[in-house]
């Protein structure tokens, strides 16, 4: 049986002020791997090889996230001479892209303070979400119900249709009857 997932579009664009450390700015060779809560699969986009601490990707990653998944990891990190560098972490709460009453295919943008791995301050990344789909438990149809849509029937209250008060009233798929 599949976990109940969302497959994400996650669209990676720049990154602003990234230092190698407090006194040099990073030169070259910067990406960014993506990842979900409890999940090894990571996502990467390719290396800026000339932005330097200002790099620019504008790279579309698809990141399958498990529905119970409470935040999406950014790590931004560089190669050096000496190895693989990490610039900067964010912890993105997945509040701030699902839920609500926005619709599916949303587009947000977002921009969020990079910390080292001592808890400073380095940098900014700025990237875009949408979340694309729901995927079902299995392929017997187990969870279709937990995705239905819900819809609402306007009902006029009073003597005045136009001008009179309006409730919703859940009208029930007829798998529910």
């Amino acid at each position: 049986m599949k976990p109940l997932s969302r497959a994400l579009e996650i669209t990676v664009i720049s990154g602003e002020n990234l230092r190698e450390s407090r006194t040099q700015w990073v030169k070259k060779n910067v990406f960014v791997n993506i990842k979900t809560e409890s999940s090894s699969n990571i996502q990467t986009t390719r290396m800026d090889k000339e932005g330097g601490s200002f790099p620019v990707w504008n790279e579309k990653l698809i990141v399958d996230m498990p529905m119970h998944a409470r935040y999406l990891t950014v790590e931004v990190q560089c190669k050096t001479s000496s190895g693989i560098k990490t610039i900067g972490i964010a912890r993105v709460p997945t509040s701030d892209f699902i839920g609500g009453y926005l619709p599916e295919n949303y587009l947000h943008l977002l921009s969020y303070r990079l910390r080292d791995e001592k808890g400073e301050k380095n940098g900014i990344i700025n990237f875009s979400v949408k979340v694309k789909n729901v995927q079902p438990y299995s392929s017997t149809g187990c969870a279709t119900a937990y995705s239905q849509q819900w819809t609402a029937a306007p009902v006029a209250m009073g003597s005045n249709a136009s001008g009179g008060v309006v409730t919703g009233i859940p009208v029930y798929p007829s798998s529910y009857n």
